[in-house]
């Protein structure tokens, strides 16, 4: 081999170094080695073989010239084999009379091998991670010592290379176990709400997918890489992370008071029954002949009747139904009714059962209302402790806005339209579309799809939501969509 030719080769080996660095895809990665090394040792075919440590075989999805999904063999059998196992290039001058050669391949395929040249490919740390085997040299004969050396070199950076994309996947699959293990916690916190976060996350994707495929209007332009898509799916994942810091008496509450306090009234009417019977049969034990006992029967009944009332009026306050503003004026009647065994401290009704109980709409007051919507900063303060690589440092920024309105009007930051990401925009259609079809909670009731659907197209029209993202959601149904993929 003459200089310049080898000073060729070297950079080549060089320029394919630098290419591999950036290879994330293993298949590709491997595409690449085979090309190069090919090229390098100017051979007619080449493949790779990866060395899987548990199973101690050698496995290859890349081979030129054959059609395969993937190639297994044990360490130690075939040439390939061999080579891996003892950690030492093999160079062949003639297959056929190797008895470490199985020709059964040639047989299948009708290719004729003559020279065989495999070099270990070698991690950093010593250890082989693979084999690239290459077959007949296309300058002669066999292939020389030059070949080896180069072909172990190129194994070397080819080993590094396939080390990092193993590397990059394992640290994928560990984020993706604590993904997962960051959704179950904010679950577990209020098990009504299981699987809205993956749901969320799905429908946002399919939107996005939707998206994607559009070669005109205003998104005509819009394309998702698959990192933009992995960051908005984990950006959707763990939007309502910042649930495991508001209280979870806030967080599930179902009516207006929670249920010790509602528990404590009724026991408060109980004792305002028992307090106006024991008022009765005193009356009578004393004689009073001023009052007949007719009347005070009938009393007691009056008195019994308007308590039950009162109860029955107060239970249909507590329910986080739309009731009229009016009609909430009773209960400071309720609260200002005197009644026998309770105190001016302890009335029917105090000043806070009073405030819940006037929430015109839903079971929550102005301080749980604030409460609630506080997860989002604390979904965004949580975030933004995670070292996000590059193609992921929006996720915080995406997840943070998913309660924003069009308008200016929505929380926490009161971004308008053009400071919101597309990706929230997206996600704040399929949390609402979520939150309305999700399963009967106890705080409401599921609404049917094309409901939903209805709700969705007034947001649009009051300019809270996406118009035109909501147009693409329904006509695409893309919750049919979802629904399809997600089949077995």
């Amino acid at each position: 081999m003459d200089l310049q030719r080898r000073i060729d080769k070297l950079s080549a080996i060089l320029d394919v170094a630098k290419a591999m660095t950036v290879e994330r895809d293993l298949d590709a990665l491997l595409t690449l080695i085979l090309v190069e090394a090919k090229r390098v040792v100017e051979a007619d075919r080449c493949t790779i073989f990866v060395v899987d440590d548990v199973a101690k075989e050698l496995w290859s999805r890349v081979a030129q010239g054959l059609e395969i999904h993937q190639i297994r063999l044990p360490l130690g059998q075939g040439i390939a084999g061999q080579c891996a196992e003892h950690d030492a290039i093999i160079n062949i001058p003639d297959a056929y009379v190797d008895s470490r050669f199985n020709p059964e391949i040639d047989r299948r395929t009708g290719y004729r091998t003559q020279s065989i040249l495999c070099a270990p490919m070698r991690g950093a740390g010593g250890q082989v991670v693979g084999v690239i085997q290459a077959l007949n040299s296309t300058r002669g004969s066999q292939f020389d010592g030059e070949d080896e050396e180069l072909l172990l070199a190129l194994g070397g950076q080819a080993a590094s290379a396939i080390q990092n994309v193993f590397l990059h996947k394992e640290i994928e699959h560990l984020f993706e176990g604590f993904v997962t293990a960051s959704v179950v916690a904010i679950e577990s916190r209020d098990p009504t709400t299981s699987g809205h976060s993956e749901r969320v996350a799905h429908l946002t994707l399919g939107l996005a997918e939707v998206v994607d495929h559009l070669s005109d209007g205003p998104l005509g332009s819009v394309k998702f890489s698959p990192e933009q898509l992995r960051e908005i799916r984990y950006a959707a994942l763990l939007h309502d992370f910042g649930k495991v810091g508001v209280r979870e008496h806030v967080l599930v509450k179902a009516k207006k008071l929670q249920p010790w306090s509602f528990d404590m009234l009724q026991l408060r009417f109980e004792l305002a029954r028992r307090g106006l019977e024991r008022d009765y049969y005193r009356s009578i034990a004393l004689g009073e002949v001023a009052v007949d006992r007719h009347t005070l029967e009938r009393t007691l009944e009056h008195r019994l009747s308007e308590l039950d009332e009162f109860w029955d009026f107060i239970v249909k306050c507590n329910q986080p139904t739309v009731i009229s503003t009016g009609s909430f004026e009773k209960l400071a009647q309720i609260a200002a009714c005197n009644m026998p065994g309770l105190t001016e401290s302890e009335p029917l009704l105090s000043d806070e059962q009073v405030k819940l109980l006037s929430i015109p709409k839903g079971s929550l007051s102005v301080d749980e209302r604030a409460e609630i919507e506080s997860h989002v900063e604390h979904t965004f303060r949580f975030l933004k402790l995670i070292p996000w690589t590059k193609d992921l440092e929006r996720v915080p920024e995406i997840a943070h806005a998913h309660h924003e309105k069009l308008d200016g009007r929505g929380y926490p930051q009161n971004l308008r339209a053009d400071q919101i990401p597309l990706g929230s925009r997206m996600m704040t259609i399929a949390d609402i579309y979520d939150a309305l079809t999700a399963s009967d909670r106890p705080y409401k009731k599921a609404l049917p799809h094309v409901r939903a659907l209805s709700i969705l197209e007034e947001e649009a029209a009051f300019g809270l939501i996406d118009g035109v993202l909501l147009r693409h959601f329904i006509d695409a149904d893309v919750v049919a969509r979802v629904a399809r993929a997600a089949r077995p």
